[in-house]
Order: C-alpha cells, then structure tokens, then sequence
C-alpha cells in the first residue's frame, strides 16, 4: 500500500471515529444558537432577590428562594404568583415532589431537610437530616425520598410518613445528585465521572456506570438516564436497560450550575450564558441553544417550560410548542 494511501485512511478514520458523534452534535449547535431574548415568554414572574430550583405537579409550579428563604407556588392556570412559604434555610439542592409534600433540602446552621404539604402548604423540619453540600439534589419513589446526607456520600431512604430513616447506603465519594427513574436510582458522582445504579427494593449498588467528566444533574426520560456533564459541557446518554453509555452530544456548555429536565421526547438544559438548550430524546443530536443572561435552574410541565433567571429573581414561563416551533424556522 502507497504512502499516500496510508495517509486517507488515517485522515478517513480521524474524521469517522468516536468522535464523530460530538462534532455532528456540536455543527448542528452552531448552526442553531439564538439570543434568549429572540425567545418570548408568556410570563415572567418575579419571586425573591434569587430564584433557583423548580418542581411541577399537576396544579402547580414550585421554586425555591433566598431573598426571603422560601418556596413561591404559581397557578399555571393564571401564571400567577399565589404564595410565598418561608423555610428556615436556603433552598440549595434540589427539589422533590411526592407522597403529597414538596421536600426542600436547605443549607442553613446545621443543614436540614423540611417538607412542605401541598394541600396545607404546613413546613415541618424533618429532623436530623440535611444534604452533604449545596448544588446536590433529592428524588422520591413509590416508597420512600432519597437523599446525600455527608461528605462520606451516604445516601439515605427516608420513610416519608415518619421522616426516619430506613436505610443508610454508601456510594462512590462526591455523589451528590440522587435520581428515582425504572425501579432504581441513580446517582451521578460530581467529583468523578460516573453514575452509581441503586435497586430500590434491596437498596444494593447493582451497577457502576462511566459518564461524561464531573457529571452532577441528571434526568431521565426515553428509556436512558441523562447526565449534564460539568467537567466538558457535554450531556451523556446511559440506557436504562442495558445500562450502556449510547451517546454522548457536546453541548459546549462546561461550568458550575445548571439543570436538566426531560418533556415532549426533548432533553432540556440550562447553564449560565446558555440559558436553554433543546436536544432530541431519540437521536440525541441539539435541536437549538439560546445564549445571553439568565437561566440556571427549570422545569418541564403544564406544556411549558419554567425557567429561572437566578440573578434576577425570576422565573419564566415559555410555551413549549413556542420553542420547537422557533427551531424549525431557524433550521
């Protein structure tokens, strides 16, 4: 074989290889970056001096505060702000819905979990239980709400009627971010570059799976687990079933912060200077990517994607069907 021909094979398989997927990822990404302000909410609704972390059940929109520490409920119905629930600590990591109260982990002297009744919208102190750091996160299952209680990463099953805790199980040291999703959670360790896969019936690690570098926030949606990656800005598809890593999209978005939300076959994203990005449940490649102020925190519900303007305070209602409808015009 000539020289030459060495030559096109090298530069064929360098242009064809594992990266392949990323670079087509990413040309789609710069062919469909937007200013946030080209998209136009319904709603901006202004909720404390911070507004970060948000939740959705079927009546409402919840995000949590400081500047007063609290969590703001919205009507979706009237894109209203209807109540301020003051809570004694920052909301710092994360928020759950389930077993009829909004769980809200808070950073305060000593840390502490409280959970607020959705009907009463009572604050009760879950004693004895806070998260490991801020920027962690907490999921509910059938059965139970979980949670990253030390540095140690002990991840805790918490009895949502009692607040005690039934079981106590260690995994990999900076784990932080626990998710419920297919009869297990995962919990993405934000100091390394994998996620640990926990059965919710035994509580045992069954499976210890590779990501994206520093992955912190996770969801899950179209039969795999998403990862947004902070170490490179990339988002990592896992298979739920196969437990296999089956794409990985560069979303050129690295940095602390962010979040991540699954609706309407679409993974949703937001960091700071790149408040939203769209990205395909089922080809994994970006749709389109808004940069400018804003972003930090969202939430995919009531065909709406609720979006937070941390330093302004402010939370943004933007009509899904607005936004897809926004990329096939910019294709």
């Amino acid at each position: 074989m000539s020289i030459r021909t060495w030559i096109l094979l090298i530069l064929l398989v360098a242009t064809w290889g594992p990266g392949t997927q990323n670079a087509a990822a990413d040309s789609v990404a710069s062919g469909a970056r937007r200013h946030i302000e080209d998209l136009v909410p319904t709603a901006t609704i202004h909720v404390a001096k911070t507004a970060d972390w948000v939740a959705i059940t079927e009546d409402a929109v919840w995000v949590g505060s400081t500047g007063p520490n609290a969590v703001s409920q919205i009507d979706p119905r009237t894109n209203t702000l209807v109540a301020t629930v003051h809570v004694p600590g920052e909301p710092c990591a994360g928020l759950a819905v389930g077993h009829g109260s909004l769980w809200v982990p808070l950073c305060a002297h000593p840390n502490s979990l409280v959970r607020v009744d959705l009907a009463t919208r009572e604050v009760n102190v879950v004693p004895g239980i806070g998260p490991a750091m801020r920027e962690g996160g907490i999921t509910s299952s059938p059965d139970a709400v979980w949670l990253i209680v030390d540095r140690k990463a002990t991840l805790v099953r918490i009895d949502p009627r009692s607040g005690e805790v039934r079981q106590r199980i260690h995994v990999p040291r900076g784990s932080y971010n626990p998710l419920y999703g297919a009869g297990h959670i995962w919990v993405s360790r934000a100091d390394g570059a994998e996620v640990t896969v926990i059965d919710t019936e035994s509580g045992d690690v069954t499976a210890k799976l590779p990501s994206g570098p520093k992955p912190r926030f996770l969801t899950f949606g179209a039969g795999a687990v998403w990862t947004l990656n902070q170490g490179d800005g990339s988002l990592t598809r896992i298979d739920a079933q196969t437990r296999r890593v089956i794409q990985t999209t560069a979303l050129r978005t690295p940095g602390r912060g962010g979040d991540i939300a699954f609706g309407r076959d679409m993974v949703w994203t937001t960091v700071a200077k790149t408040p939203l990005s769209i990205v395909d449940g089922h080809t994994g490649l970006i749709r389109c990517q808004w940069t400018g102020p804003g972003g930090d925190s969202l939430g995919i519900g009531h065909d709406a994607i609720w979006l937070t303007n941390y330093d302004a305070g402010t939370i943004s209602r933007i009509e899904i069907e607005d936004a897809l409808h926004f990329c096939e015009r910019t294709h």
